[in-house]
């Protein structure tokens, strides 16, 4: 079943922040946010046990404890398994994500894509989210900014394990969906050339954004929409980059990132429109995108982001932006 017929609304809820991503967030707080969340509306929410070791899953599932759940839809990822064990979480090679989630719990991360590592993540998440099921399973950073040069090996192991192992879950009615959770288009392009394999979608983050787009327009979202799959954009504000924020991927933004944030804003702020919303507005825009996941980790950013997504923005904006070439011309914009 293609993604965009699971998924119950183009705002989803990205749960990366609850697992104390660059910061030590309070329990009241992020359980408030999911609260907020529900509150508004959002039945779509995605995690992994990659944030914060787990962390971010345990909230969610306190959080919505005693939602009925048949009413919202839940994603997460596998490639880690969580161990009851404890290590040094400064010294667990995360690649360029090393020290996101340096707050989170000190639980053992193993990095295992096999079919038997598949099961027992998947298993973990369960219990960690006091679920039953899970509609939706992304095999999460089997990409070269995890991995480097290891990346096609890691692939390979995940083709022979989580790909058949999700495939056979999926088939038997285990789970709904599966794909992808990458931050870069190249192993989903690969994806999608298997034979074997039968993903439904995929979720990237950070590639389909105001700031970094045009690879992704090259070849993935096409194939996606032809399939008749789905993706779901994660990180749609570039690690906040966008809205003002002092990273980009992970890490402080370069002048170049910088630059084009303010000649967006420049012209954002001449036709009175949002920066959040023209970030929303602009993914969902593509007809391969289900739902985009901005992360939050306050409750206030659920009614910002609400409120991006409704927010009028007038064709006048579009057009600038595509004219100081700061879209790519291939992007689709919002009617």
């Amino acid at each position: 079943m293609a993604l965009r017929d699971i998924l119950p609304g183009k705002l989803g809820f990205g749960a990366a922040p609850l697992g104390n991503m660059f910061r030590d967030i309070p329990e009241y707080e992020a359980l408030a946010t999911v609260e907020a969340a529900w509150d508004d509306g959002i039945r779509y929410y995605d995690n992994a046990p990659f944030y914060g070791a787990g962390l971010a899953e345990i909230r969610m599932g306190r959080a919505l404890a005693g939602k009925p759940r048949e009413d919202y839809v839940i994603s997460t990822k596998v490639g880690r398994v969580i161990l009851d064990e404890l290590e040094d979480v400064g010294a667990r090679d995360q690649g360029e994500k090393a020290g996101v989630f340096a707050h989170g719990r000190a639980n053992k991360v193993v990095n295992d894509y096999s079919h038997d590592a598949t099961l027992r993540s998947i298993e973990g998440s369960l219990e960690r989210l006091q679920t039953d099921r899970i509609e939706i399973v992304f095999v999460h950073d089997l990409a070269r900014d995890f991995w480097g040069d290891q990346w096609i090996a890691r692939f390979e192991e995940a083709r022979t394990g989580a790909f058949r192992a999700l495939d056979r879950l999926r088939d038997e009615g285990v789970i709904k969906a599966w794909g992808l959770g990458v931050n870069l288009v190249e192993p989903i392009e690969t994806l999608l050339d298997l034979k074997e394999s039968r993903p439904d979608g995929a979720l990237l983050a950070g590639r389909y954004t105001l700031l970094d787009h045009a690879r992704a327009l090259q070849r993935v979202m096409p194939t996606v929409a032809a399939k008749g799959l789905g993706i779901v954009v994660g990180g749609p504000y570039s690690s906040g980059a966008l809205v003002g924020g002092p990273n980009f991927e992970y890490a402080p933004a370069p002048p170049a990132i910088l630059d084009k944030v303010a000649r967006i804003k420049a012209i954002a702020d001449r036709h009175g429109v949002s920066m959040k919303a023209a970030g929303l507005q602009f993914a969902l825009a593509n007809p391969a995108v289900a739902a985009v996941i901005p992360g939050a980790s306050h409750p206030s950013r659920i009614a910002e982001d609400r409120a991006a997504l409704d927010e009028r923005v007038p064709a006048d904006f579009w057009h600038e932006l595509r004219t100081e070439g700061l879209v790519d011309p291939a992007a689709p914009l919002p009617a």
